[in-house]
């Protein structure tokens, strides 16, 4: 549940924050140097893609700071930084300084997720949210969600950057918080990463091993589900064709385009087959705890021969039908589903069995829940027998 916080609210640290640098301004300024020059001498940095705003409701009464904050000033990760220590200066790598006691949590909390903030990212508008809150807004419309301003370049250009000042604050003077937050941040990743339990599902059409199957993803939902897949690392989901399935299969995915606008283009290829033992829900989407399927394996001798005996004559077979096909239906299977595969020299090698029956029962033009039966099938002597049979009966049809 994403929470908002009131837009009108102050945030201390912002005021101290542009306090504090005012004051290094007014003891590093020298005659004959600008600021931005005289802060760059003594190790500050003045660049545009700086820090507007701090915090995720920057309202400032106090027109002065105001000013100051549109400077967009911002302490550099990689240049030294002057920490003002009594009588004495130091340099201190990347370290920034604040008075502890006017450091306060709440003003690095998120105004979505009401949480410390984890990866800070800051719009064009000056407002900072965690960059996984601000993606799962955007999914639903390019505005900023707090001051509604439109993000929609923002969203084409996909630069999340990390704000580099909130960020160096966090782990230097909140490091228990933030171990805190990174903590609980990798316990739900590890919980995204599980391809057993409360698995993702896409609910769209039937999805077969092997067999490439390219998606348009524009939901908000479908949005959120495939960037998890992505930053987890499992690159994966399952796929029913229809709700209240209890077979599907997975889909790997091999890349992802985004357009414009946030919608994508997923490439995927089918993985495993499985069979859900019970469903859920998570943020909109389905999501099944399953079991994966693999074929019982053939060990008799003799059986091993007939098994292979039976899938060559219906390799051959659909190899003849498709050669046959009008050259419309022919270029039309060429283009979505790519050309038969090759003859495999073990037909047992993986789980799944030969690429050449999950390709041709996603082209041939037979009802879905007749692929789905072959598709829960564990025997890949019964599964050679359907499809022979849906062979023998298209073939036996005369071709206007």
């Amino acid at each position: 549940m994403l929470h908002h916080r009131s837009r009108n609210c102050h945030h201390p640290l912002t005021l101290h924050l542009l306090s504090f640098i005012q004051k290094r301004w007014e003891s590093l300024e020298r005659p004959g140097l600008s600021r931005a020059h005289s802060l760059r001498v003594h190790g500050y940095s003045f660049c545009e893609e700086g820090l507007k705003r701090v915090c995720s409701a920057p309202q400032l009464g106090d027109q002065e700071k105001g000013s100051l904050l549109k400077r967009k000033l911002s302490v550099s990760d990689i240049e030294p930084c002057v920490v003002d220590n009594g009588s004495s200066k130091h340099k201190k790598q990347g370290m920034l300084y604040v008075p502890e006691h006017q450091l306060d949590p709440n003003d690095l909390e998120c105004s979505l997720c009401m949480r410390l903030f984890y990866e800070p990212v800051t719009t064009p508008c000056g407002h900072t949210f965690c960059k996984n809150c601000l993606e799962r807004c955007l999914d639903h419309t390019p505005q900023c969600p707090l001051c509604k301003e439109s993000l929609k370049e923002y969203l084409a250009c996909r630069k999340y950057m990390v704000t580099s000042v909130l960020d160096t604050l966090i782990k230097q003077y909140l490091s228990q918080e933030y171990a805190e937050r990174t903590k609980t941040h990798l316990e739900e990743t590890r919980e995204l990463s599980d391809l057993t339990k409360n698995v993702p599902i896409f609910v769209c059409t039937m999805a077969y091993p092997t067999v490439p199957c390219p998606l348009h993803v524009f939901e908000p939902r479908y949005r959120l589900m495939i960037r998890r897949c992505m930053e987890t690392g499992t690159r994966q989901f399952g796929m029913f064709f229809v709700d209240f399935l209890y077979y599907g299969c997975m889909l790997i995915i091999r890349s992802v385009h985004f357009l414009p606008d946030g919608r994508s283009v997923v490439d995927t290829i089918g993985g495993k087959r499985f069979r859900v033992l019970s469903r859920g829900m998570k943020d909109g989407y389905s999501t099944a705890d399953i079991e994966h399927l693999e074929d019982t394996r053939v060990e008799d001798r003799e059986e091993q021969e007939r098994l292979q005996e039976l899938h060559d004559e219906v390799y051959e077979q659909a190899r003849v039908w498709f050669q046959n096909l009008k050259i419309r239906f022919h270029n039309q299977i060429l283009q979505h589903f790519g050309p038969m595969p090759e003859r495999e020299p073990d037909i047992q090698a993986t789980p799944n069995g030969p690429a050449c029956c999950w390709w041709l029962l996603a082209v041939l033009p037979i009802d879905p829940r007749y692929q789905l039966s072959v598709l829960s099938m564990t025997s890949l002597k019964e599964r050679l027998v359907k499809i022979q049979h849906i062979l023998t009966y298209l073939q036996s049809i005369p071709s206007n």
